[in-house]
């Protein structure tokens, strides 16, 4: 049986009989953006508080946080052009997924965003200081590396983009 342990405003610690797991509160869940467009992908880059450094990111946000009601396609819509300071013309979803089943309840909805123009310049919302990187397909494993090695932690979901490069052994 499910017991709350712990509540915040954006967390919820559980125990159900041995397993102890976090949730996010209200049952949200997330959105993940792949935006790919004339051959380039964009990523993001931001300090998070629970690393203790920068993470190179997906596009990404959660759903209904602000907005009761409101639909995985409209948060991805929302979250690229906040993030990234582009809209996009399509976006499709490609499933649900988690990322830490093991510990965290959480899933997020990926969905793939096309026909891509920039309306702003992105950034994020309030102190996020997103930093926005538009990287051709054929140098993202370049790219994160250099990344990697400026101390930049990765987020699981880049393994999207480099799971030909880790299979290949390269």
């Amino acid at each position: 049986m499910e017991e709350i342990v712990w509540q915040g405003r954006f967390i919820t610690a559980k125990r159900d009989g041995k397993w102890e797991y976090v949730s996010r509160a209200r049952n949200i869940e997330a959105a993940v953006i792949l935006a790919v467009d004339d051959g380039h992908v964009l990523l993001v880059e931001q300090y998070r508080v629970p690393l203790g450094a920068r993470c190179l990111e997906l596009p990404a946000g959660l759903v209904g946080d602000e907005r009761d009601g409101e639909t995985v396609l409209a948060a991805a819509a929302r979250e690229l052009e906040e993030e990234t300071g582009y809209r996009a013309a399509r976006i499709t979803p490609v499933g649900r997924f988690a990322s830490s089943p093991g510990m965290i309840s959480e899933t997020f909805t990926l969905v793939r965003a096309e026909g891509l123009t920039r309306v702003g310049d992105g950034g994020g919302i309030e102190d996020e200081q997103i930093v926005v990187h538009r990287v051709p397909l054929s140098e993202v494993s370049q790219f994160v590396a250099g990344r990697q090695a400026a101390g930049a932690v990765l987020d699981v979901k880049l393994l999207l983009l480099l799971g030909g490069t880790i299979l290949a052994g390269q």
